[in-house]
């Protein structure tokens, strides 16, 4: 793990959080427990993603504004989004299974993450923040939606190119 400092946080403090994480997506994923969706949002994003087997570096100056760009990953879709982070996933190194979800079209650094298979995924920036006004809100009602249809089977990533 990175000690990188994030807003006086560094991935040591959140050390126990990450162990958490990490061992309730093993147990969903494994069946051990029962499945149960999970959206992170901002640091909820690195937390995941950290914990699903990413790593994260720091950015030169970070993305922060109420008017950055996002591409929804494998369409021509793009959000206006709202972000205030120094640090992105690097995608480069994803875990199996984990499939990038959003990337910033400025710099084309990661902003989301999805599992394949299983109704897990995270954005960086604030789809509650309507920075476009209302571009991502959608993105709870994929997370609701794949609470409902978890018995279904159905697939976040279907869900989200929906939005």
């Amino acid at each position: 793990m990175h000690t990188h400092t994030h807003t006086h946080f560094t991935t040591q403090q959140a050390a126990k959080t990450i162990a958490y994480l990490r061992t309730m997506l093993a147990d969903m994923s494994s069946g051990k427990k029962k499945v149960k969706p999970i959206f992170g949002i901002c640091l909820g994003h690195q937390l995941l993603s950290l914990a699903a087997g990413c790593d994260t570096y720091k950015l030169p100056y970070g993305n922060r504004g109420h008017n950055q760009p996002c591409m929804l990953v494998g369409t021509e879709h793009c959000f206006i989004t709202s972000q205030n982070h120094g640090f992105a996933v690097d995608e480069t190194r994803m875990p199996d299974k984990w499939v990038p979800l959003f990337r910033n079209a400025n710099d084309q650094t990661n902003e989301g993450v999805v599992h394949e298979t299983l109704p897990f995924f995270s954005v960086q920036f604030h789809p509650e923040a309507r920075a476009g006004p209302e571009d991502t809100e959608g993105l709870f009602d994929v997370f609701i939606n794949g609470a409902k249809e978890l018995k279904a089977g159905c697939c976040l990533i279907h869900m989200c190119i929906n939005i």
